[in-house]
């Protein structure tokens, strides 16, 4: 069924809380409605909004908003230890985590109270605490806007890499993904060597599913704003990769810059690291912050526009690459 809206206020469908207008937005479940919406070709400019938690707007949208609805979760194929799990785009990625925790299915535990839907999971190959959404995929579903015919791409045509896929940008604009395929375990696979999770876990009994889950529930309680607090979208920035020399340099200079290897052979920098060491952390201009207790994350204080966001994030952006020589980019949609 679709359920369609017009000159609607996109306030309480960003996570960042900023009002703006868009002309046009269809709610949709079936590839039938997308047909339907697409009958008579596809707008000049459309896009998907699934949960409105990694997208700033700056600016009334004067297209088609897409919201998929359906929120169908079901096992596809069950080989004894692997299990394999569709979830349909509309699906909270959180209520899907609770729902193989709570079948004892291992595989995205570490992903827990990430905000979003499970359809766009893949198009930023989220990620958290050691572990991506790429590590699972089997597949994606999705709907061809130019033909109107449904298809599926597995994960190794998915083009999945740091916060990246193809989503992003061959088939920007050219898909609607409609439902994920996950390839699940019921073999206990915990992954604890990251921050704080092993210590977290022992706290509360040891390794199990449930355990893990809480425990990286509770240490991104701790880190990060609720946006119905303060209007944020997670991760504002990500973590830049450097060369091997480059690296070396900054180490040479500030020997406790935490760094991971990554996997071209760069190393991994943390940029909330050097917000904080460039003095931004917790620091405000006007109605847009920094987070308090985690660099990463910008907030708005109330009221803030997305064009202020946007402003206060490329000074910071300018801070850094003077201070450090490296440059940080945005994790955020920017629209």
């Amino acid at each position: 069924m679709i359920r369609e809206f017009h000159h609607i206020s996109l306030r309480d469908r960003n996570s960042f809380g900023v009002e703006q207008q868009a002309a046009r937005l269809a709610e949709f479940e079936t590839a039938d409605d997308l047909r339907a919406i697409f009958a008579g070709g596809a707008p000049a400019e459309w896009c998907v909004l699934s949960g409105g938690n990694n997208i700033l707007f700056t600016r009334d949208y004067d297209g088609l908003l897409l919201t998929p609805a359906a929120r169908g979760i079901a096992v596809t194929k069950d080989e004894g230890d692997r299990v394999y799990v569709r979830a349909e785009a509309g699906v909270e990625w959180d209520d899907l985590v609770e729902w193989a925790v709570g079948r004892g299915l291992w595989g995205i535990e570490n992903l827990s109270l990430i905000p979003g839907k499970a359809g766009a999971a893949p198009v930023q190959n989220i990620g958290a605490y050691g572990c991506e959404a790429k590590d699972v995929i089997e597949r994606v579903e999705m709907f061809c806007v130019e033909t109107g015919t449904m298809l599926t791409l597995d994960a190794a045509h998915c083009g999945f890499g740091y916060r990246e896929s193809v989503f992003k940008h061959t088939l920007r604009g050219r898909v609607v993904i409609t439902a994920v395929e996950l390839r699940l375990s019921r073999t206990p696979q915990p992954r604890l060597d990251y921050g704080d999770v092993a210590r977290e876990v022992e706290a509360r009994g040891g390794v199990s599913l449930r355990n893990i889950r809480e425990a990286i529930s509770a240490i991104r309680r701790a880190k990060l704003p609720d946006p119905k607090v303060a209007g944020n979208a997670g991760s504002f920035f990500k973590n830049p990769v450097v060369g091997a020399s480059e690296a070396a340099r900054l180490l040479a200079a500030w020997p406790d810059m935490p760094h991971y290897p990554a996997p071209d052979g760069g190393v991994k920098l943390a940029a909330g690291w050097l917000i904080d060491r460039a003095g931004w952390k917790g620091r405000s201009e006007g109605r847009v912050g920094v987070h308090e207790r985690q660099a990463l994350v910008l907030v708005n204080r109330g009221g803030a526009t997305g064009a202020e966001v946007i402003a206060f994030a490329r000074r910071i952006q300018r801070s850094v690459v003077e201070r450090f020589g490296v440059e940080i980019s945005t994790e955020v949609n920017i629209l």
